[in-house]
Order: C-alpha cells, then structure tokens, then sequence
C-alpha cells in the first residue's frame, strides 16, 4: 500500500480511533502526544444512535464499551438552598451509551499498543515541510523524521492544523464561554446536582470529573498547561456565588487534574492541505456541542477506511473522505452549549429549568439529536485484515 507510514498527533480519542483503523489495513502507525501520558480524566463521554454503535461494533470494542457504560446519569437542577428545580433525564445528557473519557481512550490506547502502534508522550510537531514523496516533521524534543502523511487529531487548538493551515484566529470562533473541569475525590455527594446564578453554572457528582464549570466571559489570555493560573481564573469568576460553591472553590485549589478551555466552533473550507489532513475537533469541533467523540469515532472509520479503498492515494481518499463527511459533521456548526448551560438571566434560567421540569420540547430535541447523529450511510470498505 502506499503512503503506508502516518504520524498522527493526538492521543485523545479521534487519534488512537484512526490508529486502530489504519494498523488493521496495513499502515505503520506513530501517534505523538503533547501530554506527559495518556490522559484518563474528563467528563464521561456518549455515543447516539445506529451509526455511533455500528462504529464501535465494527471495532469490536461494543461489548467493552458497553461494560465500561455509566447507565447515564440524572441530574438534579436546584436552587440556593439545594431543593430540586427540576431533573436533566440521563438520555438526554448521556445518549444511548455512556462512557468515562478516561475509560474510552484507555481501551482505544490498550487496543493500539498490542497492535503494534507507537506512542510518544511529552513531545508535540513544531514544524511541517512538505515535499514530493513525504511530510518532514521536527518535533520538540524528539529527532526529525519523515512520513508519508500526517494526521492532526490534537484538538480544537491543533497545532498541526496551525502548522498547516494558518493560525488558530482563522478557524476557531469564540463563543463567548469557558468550561472547566476538576478531579476531585467525592466529596459531594454522589447525586449528580447543578446550580445556576445568571452567566454561571457549577456541578457536582456523576460520572467523570467531580466539578465541572461553565461561565460566561470575554475572552481570556491565559497558559493553557499552567494549572494554577487556570484555578484563579475559575475561583475569580465564582466569587460570592452560593450553593456549595465556596466549598467547592475551596476543594478546587487542592484538586491535581483542573482543565479550563474556551466553548468554542471549529469552521474549516477544507479538511486536508497536501500530506496532511484534519480530524476530531482539529477540523470540525464544538466544545460540548455533544457529538465530539461520535464524530472524531466516525470520522476516523471513514478516512482510514478511504485511504484503504484508494490503495493509499491519498489525494483521491481525502477528497473523498471531506466530500462523503462534511455533510454529517454539519452538526458541530450549530449551537452553542454556554447559554444553556449558563443562560445569563433568572428569566432565560428559568425557561431553561421548565424544558426538564415539563418536558415540552425535551421529545422533539432528542429526536433531533438521534436524526444528526445517524444522518450517514457507512461504506463497507476492503477488509480490515492486515496486509
């Protein structure tokens, strides 16, 4: 096959997805990971629907996933003084199957490394130079190396695709919102609970992260890997909120795991520049727009599968791959979590509560989401047996 050895950036979820795919069709896999090791917090993560399921089924990881699953988890909306507003049903926050994070990107690693794939933690590609038969690539700390192409899967802030296509301020819309998570021990109570005050909203419990945040904000200069600063960011913005929130703030200054990120969308013309091509939220993210893990599962299935049915050309497969998924990924350029998650008054809190509490519009939204989570047909590519 040809263009048979990839790099891929990224171990998340999308990276070690499209490792497994291109090992199983014969490629010699790298994927090179920006973090010290395999990072194995965050929210729980869920798949919606046939396609999602077929995906995973084809993988054969299915029955894995589904012994790792939460069950879904409801959450209680309440106010000031904990009493229940209303209850977020676990299919609609959870889908059809829910995951860890952490769970998901273990078993995606464990799969890969017995296959065969290379790993390189603490490193990340600095530069990209293309020439005709390969990609030349320097990396911070490891030896340069060619290969055939690259993959970015790194993430909503790629560095490849900043390499390759231009920076960040040209494909990433700010949404106005941060999110952030902290791995806490339980102390809260196992009962999943939210509590909103107009632009803020704080939650405890459930499955993943133990404290997850989202806030309205204009944007922040901030280092993302300096944990420390991100804390006094978020303890900042939740000054004199009530609830439990000074014992979680409180709690938060001690936490190990704190990752605060912006809401933001991913809008990219094209998915692939020469060698190198876009995948998972490189290439079409929106921050808790809750279709993240399925499309970066889908989206490797589909370019490991074009690069296969083309021999490896891969001009012909990632036209083909951009031209047979830009339309499902469609999905990730509507909505904006933050106003639901944090509406910015007591009025738009209150509509946002009665959707639980009444259940108008709860049907319609879940059909919706179970339409764009399905809203492809899956080719049967060549057989996956390694050549």
């Amino acid at each position: 096959m040809r263009n048979s050895n990839v790099l891929i950036s990224g171990a998340g979820i999308g990276g070690p997805a499209l490792a497994y795919w291109l090992n199983r069709y014969g490629h010699t896999v790298t994927v090179v990971e920006k973090a010290p090791a395999l990072r194995l917090g965050g929210q729980a993560v869920d798949f919606k629907g046939e396609t999602h399921l077929s995906v995973l089924e084809r993988m054969g990881i299915l029955e894995d996933v589904r012994r790792s699953q939460t069950g879904g988890t409801d959450q209680e909306i309440v106010d000031a003084n904990g009493r229940r507003l209303a209850v977020m049903p676990g299919e609609f926050s959870g889908g059809e199957l829910e995951i860890p994070r952490g769970e998901l990107s273990r078993l995606l690693y464990d799969r890969t490394l017995a296959a065969g794939c290379r790993y390189v933690f603490g490193d990340s590609v600095t530069s990209l130079i293309e020439t005709e038969s390969g990609v030349h690539v320097t990396f911070e700390h490891g030896a340069p190396r060619t290969f055939d192409l690259v993959v970015g899967a790194d993430g909503i802030h790629s560095g490849v695709r900043r390499l390759a296509f231009g920076p960040e301020s040209d494909h990433v819309r700010f949404l106005g919102h941060y999110y952030a998570l902290a791995d806490l021990p339980r102390r809260f109570g196992k009962t999943a609970k939210m509590y909103n005050e107009p632009g803020r909203m704080v939650a405890v419990g459930g499955p993943g992260a133990d404290v997850f945040f989202a806030f309205a904000s204009p944007r922040l200069d901030y280092d993302r890997y300096d944990a420390e600063a991100m804390k006094r960011i978020v303890i900042d913005a939740y000054a004199g909120m009530g609830w439990q929130t000074p014992a979680i703030l409180d709690a938060v200054r001690q936490a190990d795991g704190f990752y605060l990120d912006s809401i933001s969308q991913v809008r990219m013309e094209r998915y692939a520049k020469g060698r190198v091509v876009l995948l998972g939220d490189a290439a079409y993210g929106n921050t808790l727009g809750g279709f993240g893990t399925g499309l970066a599962m889908v989206g490797a299935y589909v370019l490991a599968g074009e690069l296969a049915a083309a021999d490896g050309d891969h001009r012909v497969a990632f036209r083909r791959y951009e031209e047979g998924f830009r339309g499902y990924a469609r999905i990730a350029r509507n909505g904006n979590a933050g106003p639901f998650l944090a509406p910015g008054t007591p009025g738009r809190i209150r509509m946002r509560n009665w959707i639980f509490r009444y259940g108008f519009l709860l049907k319609p939204m879940l059909w919706l989401t179970d339409r764009f989570a399905t809203n492809i047909t899956l080719k049967d590519y060549p057989s996956t047996v390694r050549r």
